[in-house]
């Protein structure tokens, strides 16, 4: 892409608003679009971001804000990581360089930031049902404002997004849907679905709404243009007369006398109609289109084909990777060099453990949804396809797929984030938990995922898992650890849940033959020396014992006789491990990578409670609210206090408060 001028006179700058949109030509919209794509590439080489959805989505929301006026219209995107141009239009390029840092722009669409950012999101398929939410809001109302839902492709591969789409229709007659359709998520497209929107491009439904629309653009300026569209669903239509298993069959008529046709039904049917496909890129094509959708009387989706990562030809080579990318080096596009000697990312390990396991076990399988490279199963797609599953956008499929396997004899290891995990939350009650399967869940990105926020943070799954029955659930200190766990898992005939963070290891070599652990058993990392000295017991939870090690190693600086644990188990507790260190401590300290109210620290106080331990606990974690998007993890931890410092100065502060202090001396 050629790289703007930075002397000349940019059409960026003079747009602060999207009324200042409106005022240009096609022609200077599509120098804007060229700056727009500049920005884009220079910005997200720092900051890095989700690059390759935003390069394909510039001429779509050009024409959104040349057609539509929000904040008064409401656009609802889906998973929302593709608002970045939306941003740059809607009053927000002077802070765009802070996108993803900390006090700066979020990286997806937030309410809160801007009145144009009318729906929060982060996880793909809420958008359909959320905009026909909007959409019967207004008509309740009585109100005339458009709401308009762009959602991808992969969206389609979501279970939510068909209830939305067979309620549409039943619901309201007004409602925009632009169907984005990039042939990618974050992976290739999978399925079913990604089979027939395949179709849909080489067979597009020839219906009256194309006549419609042939009547209404041949009344614009340069309407033979647009005119494309209803000459392509014309040849597409009758090239599927003359093939076998395509050819179009008149369905029963409904109210308004409209039918199905070939391999558009699955919207038709649904009582929605059907437009396109057409280019995504083509700006007068686009506004035509979405002029012509204003007008409808019934709910309508245009689908439109884009590339992911147009203008920038790394991201077109590479759309995986750059669907959502760290700094990069824009020349090349190649990745920021890490660090030399930097340990292994956890989800490596993860995926290159599974391997080494998968070739001694013909009962394990690996499954993710649309998350090869994320979760690193990647490694076992490369290496044995055979048994490698990727679902697609379906966290809840992937689950009951799972237990589907293990109640026939297999298992099956499902690496899905936490935060995505969520949305599956019945399914692993329902299906997995209560018939006591053995599938193994791997849940990457438990903790913080700063860049990304509080839609990406995995803070709650301790809280969401331990109260289930027959639940074992797991956490790593290391790299090391991971492997031995994720051995152990396959040795288990119950639900198994294991919670690593985002990111590199502790550099702690892996063992060549990984060893079974214990089910809930504890490790005693340092024990008390019993130097007459006051007693502190530190349980560090999964990547927080690091943390516990310094605290302890300060303490002890500073005259405490201090002993680490490493939990392991946050279900099953080690309950004798716990009350031993509780009755011989003056003070039990626990840090964990989660929310405070339920999560490990809970537990321990349940446990106390009903062991008769009276000893004070002093509990690091994160505090009841949802936290922020920051620069790094390091920056969020010191702003709520977990950190070596905050633990150490909570412990002191017990020891010179005189009540407590009394009543250490009463418990000892």
């Amino acid at each position: 892409m050629p790289v703007t001028d930075k002397r000349m006179s940019r059409y960026l700058d003079m747009v602060d608003e999207p009324k200042h949109l409106k005022k240009l030509t096609i022609d200077q919209m599509r120098q804007l679009a060229e700056e727009i794509r500049h920005e884009l590439i220079t910005v997200l080489s720092k900051n890095g971001g989700h690059l390759g959805p935003n390069l394909g989505v510039v001429e779509l929301t050009l024409a959104l804000h040349h057609v539509f006026e929000t904040p008064k219209d409401k656009f609802v995107w889906d998973v929302s990581h593709q608002v970045y141009v939306h941003k740059l239009l809607t009053g927000r390029k002077d802070r765009f360089h802070t996108i993803r840092t900390t006090n700066g722009l979020n990286g997806f669409a937030l309410r809160t930031e801007s009145p144009h950012d009318c729906y929060g999101a982060g996880h793909a398929g809420t958008a359909l049902s959320a905009a026909l939410g909007m959409a019967a809001a207004r008509d309740k109302r009585g109100t005339d404002e458009h709401v308009v839902c762009i959602f991808g492709d992969a969206a389609l591969t979501n279970g939510i997004s068909f209830e939305a789409l067979n309620n549409i229709a039943h619901t309201t007659r007004r409602f925009i849907g632009v169907l984005n359709d990039n042939e990618w998520s974050i992976a290739k497209n999978v399925g079913a679905i990604a089979t027939y929107l395949n179709k849909l491009i080489t067979h597009p439904r020839y219906n009256q709404l194309a006549k419609d629309f042939e009547r209404f653009v041949r009344r614009l300026p340069k309407g033979d243009i647009a005119l494309k569209l209803a000459h392509k669903a014309e040849e597409g239509f009758k090239g599927a007369i003359n093939e076998v298993g395509l050819r179009p069959t008149r369905t029963t008529a409904d109210s308004d006398g409209r039918g199905g046709y070939g391999s558009a039904a699955l919207f038709e049917e649904m009582g929605v109609r059907y437009l396109g496909p057409i280019d995504g890129h083509d700006l007068p094509l686009l506004i035509s289109t979405l002029e012509f959708a204003k007008t409808c009387d019934h709910p309508i989706v245009v689908h439109i084909l884009t590339k992911k990562g147009k203008g920038y030809d790394a991201a077109l080579k590479s759309p995986e990777k750059f669907h959502g990318t760290g700094p990069y080096d824009i020349r090349t596009g190649d990745a920021l060099p890490a660090k030399a000697g930097s340990p292994p990312a956890y989800q490596d390990v993860m995926g290159q453990t599974l391997v080494k396991l998968c070739q001694k076990n013909n009962t394990l399988v690996g499954i993710t949804a649309a998350m090869p490279s994320g979760t690193g199963l990647k490694h076992l797609e490369k290496a044995m396809p055979d048994r490698y599953y990727d679902v697609g956008i379906a966290e809840e499929h992937a689950v009951i797929f799972a237990a589907g396997m293990a109640a026939s004899g297999m298992h099956p290891v499902c690496a899905i984030y936490s935060t995505f995990l969520q949305r599956a939350y019945d399914c692993i009650h329902h299906d997995v938990c209560l018939q006591d399967l053995p599938v193994i869940f791997c849940m990457d990105r438990a903790g913080l995922s700063a860049n990304d926020g509080p839609t990406h943070h995995g803070l709650f799954d301790i809280a969401y898992l331990r109260c289930l029955p027959n639940v074992t659930a797991m956490a790593p200190k290391d790299e090391d650890e991971l492997a031995d766990m994720m051995f152990t898992a396959t040795h288990h005939p119950h639900p198994t849940f294991i919670r690593y963070p985002r990111g590199a290891g502790e550099g702690v070599p892996i063992k060549d033959q990984p060893k079974l652990i214990e089910i809930g058993k504890a490790e005693v990392i340092q024990n008390f020396s019993n130097n007459g000295r006051r007693k502190v017991a530190l349980f560090g939870l999964g990547n927080m014992n690091s943390l516990a090690r310094q605290a302890a190693a300060k303490l002890s600086a500073e005259g405490f006789d201090a002993a680490v644990i490493n939990p392991r188990f946050t279900k099953p507790l080690d309950a004798g491990t716990h009350e031993f260190f509780g009755r011989a401590a003056e003070v039990v300290v626990t840090l964990e990578d989660h929310v405070l109210m339920g999560g490990y620290g809970s537990a321990v106080l349940e446990l106390f409670s009903e062991k008769g331990v009276t000893t004070p606990v002093v509990r690091i974690g994160w505090p009841d609210q949802f936290i922020e998007h920051a620069s790094t993890q390091d920056e969020l931890r010191r702003k709520y206090g977990l950190t070596v410092e905050n633990a150490v100065a909570r412990v002191k502060a017990l020891f010179s408060d005189t009540s407590v202090t009394a009543k250490l001396v009463e418990v000892a």
